[in-house]
């Protein structure tokens, strides 16, 4: 093997170097039966990341504006906790959060569809960690989506 290839391998990750050495993973999202692409298919990486983005500067301007007297340590500790009140309130209740609904993203439970509240009450608790949904599985899913059996979809 060449050391270019070896190098390759790696740096596609292990999904790659599976499929290279022939086997059939399919397409994210196809163990849970969503389509592969579309309305209902698996959100991707950059559009999550832009929901976050969103979400995060929503909450820290609500905090600098209405809680704290300028930026600082006590600001982004606040934000954290409208984070977190703002994703149980409206992933329990609508699905999604204002940069979800932005992006066109949606909260679903794997198994009814419907995210029940304590269900969002587990998946906002592991997102605010920041760790869980940094390891993610082959269908693109973090850690606190498989804990709390939701999936994040494309509406």
């Amino acid at each position: 093997m060449d050391n270019r290839q070896a190098i390759g391998s790696w740096l596609s990750g292990p999904r790659a170097a599976m499929e290279d050495a022939g086997a059939d993973l399919g397409y994210r999202g196809q163990q849970l039966g969503l389509p592969e692409q579309g309305p209902g298919s698996i959100a991707r990486p950059g559009r999550r990341l832009g929901a976050l983005a969103v979400d995060w500067g929503l909450c820290l301007l609500i905090a600098y504006g209405l809680i704290t007297d300028g930026y600082g340590q006590a600001t982004g500790n606040w934000a954290l906790l409208i984070f977190f009140v703002l994703g149980v309130l409206t992933v329990g209740t609508v699905g999604s959060t204002p940069g979800k609904r932005l992006f066109g993203l949606r909260v679903v439970s794997v198994d009814t569809g419907r995210v029940a509240p304590l269900r969002a009450l587990a998946r906002t608790s592991l997102l605010c960690l920041a760790l869980p949904p940094l390891i993610w599985d082959r269908d693109g899913r973090g850690l606190h989506d498989r804990v709390a059996k939701t999936v994040e979809i494309r509406i």
